[in-house]
C-alpha cells in the first residue's frame, strides 16, 4: 500500500513517462494503427486481469454490498456523464478527464493491494503509451509543431499525477467508504476497457495476432499471481 504521497506519485509518473515516450516516438515516426491496436488490446487484458485478481476479491472481503452498489452506479454514471458533457469542448478535454480518473484508479488499486495495484499501473501505463502514439500525429496533422504536440501530451500526463493525489485521500477510509470507492473504481475500469480501449482498438481491422494480445495481457498477471 502507498504509505506516503511522494511514494504514490512516484508510481504515477510511470504512465506520465509512457505518454511522453509515445508522443516522442510518434513525432519522430508515426506508428501504424495495427501496432497501436495491439497495445490497446494488451492494456485492456491487463486491466481486466487486475480487476479480477485484486479489486473484486477485495470488495468481497470488505463485505459492504450497499456502499459497493452505490459506488458502482456512481462510477458508471460519472464515466458516461464525463463523455457526454466534455466531448463538446474538444478532444483534449475528455482525454484529460480520463487521465485524471486513471490517476485516481492507480491510487485506489494500490490501496487495495500492492500486487493488483502494480498490475493496474502496468495496464494504464501501456494505455498511456498507446495514447501518446495515437494522439500526437493527430495534433501534428491539426497544425501543431512537434515540440508543441509532445508538450501537450506531457501536460495531459500530469492529469494522472493530479488524479493520484486526489485518490490518496481515499486510503485508510472506513470499510463502507472504501467499498464505495472500490465499486466506483471497478465500474470506471470496466468502462475504460469496453468503451475506450477496446472501442479504439477495433477502429482498425483485427487480426488473430492482435486479438491474441488481449488474452496474453489477461493471462500474464494470472500466471504471476500464482508464482
Amino acid at each position: 500500500m502507498p504509505e506516503t504521497l511522494p511514494w504514490l506519485l512516484a508510481f504515477a509518473l510511470a504512465p506520465v513517462a509512457a505518454i511522453v515516450l509515445g508522443g516522442c516516438a510518434a513525432a519522430l515516426r508515426p506508428q501504424g494503427r495495427p501496432l497501436i491496436s495491439a497495445f490497446e488490446h494488451f492494456a485492456a487484458g491487463v486491466v481486466f486481469s487486475a480487476v479480477a485478481i485484486e479489486l473484486l476479491p477485495k470488495l468481497h472481503e470488505i463485505d459492504q454490498p450497499l456502499p459497493m452498489v452505490a459506488g458502482f452506479v456512481a462510477g458508471v454514471l460519472a464515466m458516461m456523464a464525463s463523455r457526454r458533457w466534455f466531448e463538446a469542448l474538444g478532444a483534449l478535454v475528455p482525454t484529460a478527464v480520463d487521465l485524471f480518473i486513471d490517476g485516481l484508479l492507480i491510487a485506489i488499486g494500490l490501496a487495495a493491494g500492492t500486487f493488483g495495484g502494480v498490475l493496474l499501473l502496468a495496464g494504464l501505463t501501456i494505455e498511456a503509451l498507446s495514447l501518446g502514439l495515437a494522439s500526437t500525429p493527430a495534433l501534428i496533422r491539426d497544425g501543431a509543431r512537434k515540440v508543441t504536440a509532445i508538450a501537450t501530451m506531457a501536460g495531459l500526463g500530469l492529469m494522472i499525477v493530479l488524479g493520484a493525489a486526489a485518490g490518496y485521500l481515499s486510503i485508510g477510509a472506513a470499510p463502507p467508504v472504501l467499498a464505495a470507492i472500490l465499486g466506483f473504481g471497478v465500474a470506471a475500469l470496466l468502462y475504460l476497457v469496453t468503451e475506450d480501449l477496446l472501442l479504439e482498438a477495433h477502429a482498425t481491422s483485427d487480426t488473430p495476432a492482435i486479438t491474441a494480445t488481449f488474452f496474453l495481457g489477461f493471462l500474464i498477471p494470472l500466471v504471476l499471481a500464482h508464482l
